[in-house]
């Protein structure tokens, strides 16, 4: 059973603080969860290079394309790996640096708003049940700790940088995530 402590941490989860985050505006509600796709090196998976990316420490010399991505700046509160496990790397009451140049029903800047929950996988590898299982739970838990996140306000990287992003993918089953969700209330 998770819960969220007072600092804006889910329990049990396991924390590794990132650096690339910072306080959200003030007077601005947490009111939208973005779902995105993630692998390190780009379609492998159980490398445990995204800890090190979020947290500003991916060796560039470590794989050819890390060269090209290693001085971002990126973060996301949560990361769920293929076995449904996870880490977070920026409370929620902080904003991550997740979103990146982004609109939604005329709002820019969505990190200032949302929760960033990243998957490891790729648009085009099936996502796994224990990935479904422990989002699901995490959003239904989300959503009761901040009643704004409504069903319609759950969404992917690419409804809210369509030009930029193509995650969580065509292959994220979005249908199956929502049964789950009215299941779980």
């Amino acid at each position: 059973m998770y819960n969220i402590d007072a600092q804006g941490l889910l329990q049990p989860a396991s924390f590794k603080p990132s650096p690339h985050c910072d306080a959200r505006p003030d007077n601005i509600a947490i009111d939208m969860v973005v779902v995105h796709g993630i692998s390190l090196p780009p379609g492998e998976f159980g490398q445990n290079m995204v800890e090190p990316f979020f947290c500003g420490q991916l060796d560039p010399s470590a794989h050819p394309y890390f060269e090209t991505i290693a001085n971002l700046k990126v973060s996301a509160h949560l990361f769920i790996n293929r076995q449904g496990l996870i880490t977070q790397f920026v409370p929620f009451l902080q904003r991550a640096w997740h979103a990146g140049q982004s609109l939604f029903q005329e709002r820019q800047n969505c990190n200032d708003f949302s929760i960033g929950i990243e998957l490891e996988g790729t648009d085009i590898t099936p996502y796994e049940e224990a990935q479904y299982q422990t989002l699901a739970k995490v959003i239904t838990l989300l959503q009761k700790q901040y009643p704004q996140i409504t069903p319609n306000r759950i969404v992917g990287h690419s409804d809210i940088a369509p030009q930029r992003k193509t995650d969580p993918g065509p292959v994220f089953n979005w249908k199956y995530l929502r049964e789950l969700l009215i299941g779980s209330v």
